[in-house]
C-alpha cells in the first residue's frame, strides 16, 4: 500500500506526487489501448494549452473536452480491466475506494455535468448572468466552450478543496499538481504504447509496470 495511505506524514511533497502518479499508473493503466488513448488525449491537452496561450480559448475548450477528455475516459470505461488486479493484489472495489482523484463514479458525475451543460445555455442563453446571450450557432458554441473551461477548473478545484478536508492540504495540492502536469507526464510514460499495441500486446506486462515504480 502506498505511503499516502499508511499514515506517513513525513513524506515530502515530491514523493507524494510520485506516489500519486505511481498508484494511478499501476492501478488504472494496464491496457495498452488505454495507454495509447491517454497518449492521444495528452497530445490534445498540450495542443489545447498552446491554443489558449495564443488566444484561441474556445477552440481549446472544444478540443480539450470533446477530444482530450472523451478519449481519455473511453480508455478507462471500455478497455481497462475491472476485475481482480493480479499484478497488484487488489480488487477493483479497493482501488475505487482509495482513488485520490476522480474514480469511476465521480467521473460519471463530472462527465454528465459536462454533457448536459449546453442544455443550460439553451434554457438560459445568458447562463444566469454569466454570458452575453447567444444570437446564433457560433456564439452558442463560444459560450458553451467558455462554460466547459469553467467546469474543468471548477472540477479540479472542488476535488482539491475536498481533499484538504478528507485527507490533508498536501494531498490536495499534490493531486492538483498531478492533474496539471498529467499531459506531459503521460506523453513521457506512454509514448511507446502504440508500438507495443501494434505488436499485439494488449496488456502491459506486470514486470514492465513494476520497473516504472518511483524510487524512494
Amino acid at each position: 500500500m502506498s505511503k499516502i495511505w499508511n499514515g506517513d506524514r513525513d513524506t515530502s511533497f515530491l514523493e507524494w506526487l510520485r506516489e500519486l502518479r505511481w498508484d494511478d499508473h499501476r492501478y488504472y493503466h494496464h491496457s495498452r489501448i488505454n495507454q495509447s488513448l491517454h497518449l492521444f488525449s495528452a497530445c490534445s491537452f498540450v495542443t489545447a494549452g498552446v491554443l489558449i496561450a495564443t488566444g484561441h480559448a474556445a477552440i481549446a475548450a472544444l478540443l480539450g473536452w470533446i477530444v482530450g477528455m472523451s478519449s481519455r475516459q473511453i480508455g478507462h470505461f471500455f478497455f481497462e480491466p475491472r476485475g481482480y488486479d493480479e499484478a497488484n493484489g487488489a480488487t477493483d472495489e479497493y482501488k475505487e475506494a482509495v482513488k485520490v482523484g476522480y474514480n469511476i463514479r465521480r467521473k460519471i458525475v463530472l462527465m454528465s455535468i459536462w454533457a448536459l451543460s449546453p442544455l443550460v445555455l439553451l434554457a438560459r442563453p445568458d447562463g444566469f448572468g454569466m454570458f452575453r446571450p447567444h444570437t446564433d450557432f457560433k456564439s452558442f458554441v463560444d459560450n458553451t466552450a467558455v462554460l466547459w473551461i469553467w467546469i474543468g477548473i471548477a472540477g479540479a478545484l472542488f476535488r482539491t478543496v475536498q481533499l484538504f478536508f478528507v485527507r490533508d492540504v498536501q494531498t490536495g495540492l499534490a493531486w492538483l499538481t498531478k492533474i496539471a502536469t498529467d499531459p506531459l507526464h503521460d506523453i513521457y510514460l506512454y509514448h511507446k504504447a502504440p508500438l507495443a499495441l501494434l505488436k499485439g500486446e494488449l496488456i502491459a506486462p506486470a514486470s514492465h509496470r513494476q520497473q516504472e515504480a518511483p524510487q524512494a
